[in-house]
């Protein structure tokens, strides 16, 4: 296989099992003249399983904007690199952004070498609709952060995937089921393509009793896949509007919306600027 001098090649590396790692990845990581990686000890050990044995440097979160200017030099100078992560597609969920995005911005060809993602073969297996689907990565991991990016998801209908760590997911199972009630569907995917990998379909609150009860199960790399919410058609819409106006009657707006959310499940932003519109009407 011939490379292109002065290339970027972004490399998918196995998430478990090493006999996912492709012909051509190999072929590229095997002729190119450096490789960048999120975990050097880590992709050293990869690299060496299949016999190849290459100049890596570090990239990762903590070093990338100072690593980034030298890189693109040695592209400049007619080198080609590959960008691997620690496991899957690169970039996603990983370091790498930066990287790619002055590759182009300084004219070096970025090529594409694909393989496994975590988020595709979790979606791929979870019984969960994968028409449309939204990617949210690993959510914040102070408490209060975490509840407000799931209630600014509450209404979103498309199919959303998350990773979690293993110390967090039990936390996060408690938010979601919250956030989304105990009723919404979820598929928790755990440790892909290696000996113990696991996909469970079941509800929320079922879910993290589950999990809970399973210290097995809070272990891994995870994966959690959750249903859409259902859409609101025009009549529930109508019957939202119906009991804000009862309440707003009654109670001063504030109280009114907290109520509202309380009845019909709704977030307090959506029911507050439907009674902003009701008292304005």
């Amino acid at each position: 296989m011939s490379l292109v001098e002065g290339a970027l090649y972004v490399v998918a590396t196995p998430i478990g099992n090493l006999g996912d790692m492709s012909p051509r990845a190999l072929e590229v990581l095997s002729g190119v003249d450096m490789i960048a990686a999120e975990d050097t000890r880590h992709s050293r050990q990869l690299l060496r399983h299949f016999g190849i044995e290459k100049t890596v440097v570090a990239l990762h979160e903590h070093n990338e904007r100072a690593q980034v200017e030298q890189l693109i030099e040695r592209m400049r100078a007619g080198q080609a690199l590959a960008l691997v992560s620690d496991a899957g597609t690169p970039v996603v969920s990983d370091p790498g952004y930066r990287l790619v995005r002055a590759a182009h911005e300084a004219h070096c060809r970025v090529v594409s070498i694909p393989g496994p993602s975590a988020a595709i073969a979790a979606l791929s297996i979870s019984g969960q609709s994968a028409e449309r689907f939204v990617f949210e990565g690993f959510l914040p991991s102070r408490s209060a952060a975490r509840q407000h990016r799931l209630e600014s998801l509450r209404h979103e209908s498309r199919t959303l995937v998350f990773f979690e760590a293993p110390h967090r997911v039990i936390d996060t199972l408690e938010a979601m089921t919250q956030v989304f009630g105990a009723n919404r569907e979820a598929t928790y995917v755990r440790e892909l393509s290696k000996l113990y990998e696991t996909s469970h379909l079941t509800r929320l609150g079922a879910l993290l009793d589950w999990v809970r009860d399973d210290p097995m199960q809070q272990k891994g790399e995870i994966v959690i896949v959750v249903r859409g919410a259902e859409t609101v058609g025009e009549d529930d819409a109508q019957q939202t509007d119906d009991v804000l106006k009862l309440l707003l009657e009654e109670l001063p707006l504030k109280q009114a919306v907290a109520l509202a959310a309380k009845l019909t499940g709704l977030s307090r932003n959506r029911l507050y600027e439907a009674a902003l519109r009701l008292r304005g009407g």
